[in-house]
């Protein structure tokens, strides 16, 4: 995953309780290298969905290298960090972003994430304030928001069935067509947005060894929560992106968790044409977004 990722940065390497966790950060120039841990952190975390890795961010967060230590690490399960054979759980999640933050983070840090793992990052930064300055957040959803259940598209019987796992995994996840009509027609708003490399980095992630095992947790809907019975308690100063069209976490139950808590989350932006993955499929606009914030 190296290769994708943009000039300057290299990756390094923190152990967890479940494995190793790679994460990429500036290592070269033209990055100002020297006092870069001394910079205050901002830590990127990725989406879940197969192929997912640190890539997602990778057209982001060079605009931030001047003054921030960037953090984009490849969750547990994904990229090029451990894959550990085991029925992931959501505490696995929140216990490794924990761990990560602690071992790489003198400061409280600064997290832009997306989606579920938005999601996580609310309830660690509700359980864990000490840990955090602000959140940044893109279609922040426990999939499973105010009870209603979303991004399961396959009966149970049929993903927990052997062998067919397998195959689901081989045929969605695993070959160049499935990835770019996953890219194409659930994940961009505009389907002429999706080039190449990205069709190439969700591949190389989704073939790494072992990749099925977190994929397929997500896909069972094992990581699902309603985020809605959390929200309530969060204090960190948050602000929330929302591509207008997304799909599986429309931006109407966006709106919804948001005004949940008007107290800690201080402002909601709509991104017209554009669909979950905004930072990808349109950078431009949430590094200007991010600008007007982080400086």
């Amino acid at each position: 995953m190296l290769k994708f990722q943009p000039p300057g940065f290299g990756h390094k390497v923190i152990h967890t309780s479940l494995g190793a966790m790679v994460y990429y950060t500036q290592t070269n120039a033209p990055w100002a290298l020297a006092d870069t841990e001394n910079l205050p952190p901002l830590l990127f975390l990725h989406n879940f969905g197969g192929g997912a890795s640190a890539y997602e961010w990778s057209k982001v967060y060079p605009a931030f290298a001047s003054n921030y230590q960037i953090l984009a690490p490849d969750l547990i399960g994904w990229g090029e960090s451990a894959h550990p054979v085991r029925d992931y759980q959501i505490k696995d999640y929140l216990s490794t972003i924990a761990e990560f933050i602690i071992q790489t983070c003198r400061q409280p840090v600064t997290v832009v994430a997306s989606s579920l793992t938005a999601a996580f990052a609310i309830r660690l930064a509700i359980t864990q304030p000490n840990l955090f300055q602000r959140l940044f957040l893109v279609c922040p959803s426990g999939f499973n928001d105010f009870g209603q259940g979303s991004g399961r598209r396959l009966p149970l019987s049929v993903i927990n069935t052997p062998v067919v796992d397998d195959f689901i995994y081989s045929l969605g996840a695993e070959n160049e067509i499935a990835v770019r009509n996953f890219l194409e027609s659930f994940l961009f708003a505009k389907p002429q947005r999706v080039s190449q490399e990205m069709v190439e980095a969700y591949l190389t992630s989704a073939q790494q060894p072992n990749a099925k095992f977190a994929a397929l947790a997500f896909l069972r809907g094992e990581l699902y929560f309603d985020l809605s019975l959390y929200i309530q308690q969060l204090t960190i100063p948050t602000v929330i992106f929302w591509g207008e069209k997304a799909q599986f976490t429309n931006i109407k139950s966006g709106r919804r968790l948001a005004n949940l808590n008007p107290n800690a989350i201080q402002k909601f932006y709509a991104i017209a044409d554009a669909g979950v993955l905004p930072h990808l499929e349109v950078p431009e606009i949430l590094i200007g977004l991010l600008q007007g914030y982080l400086g």
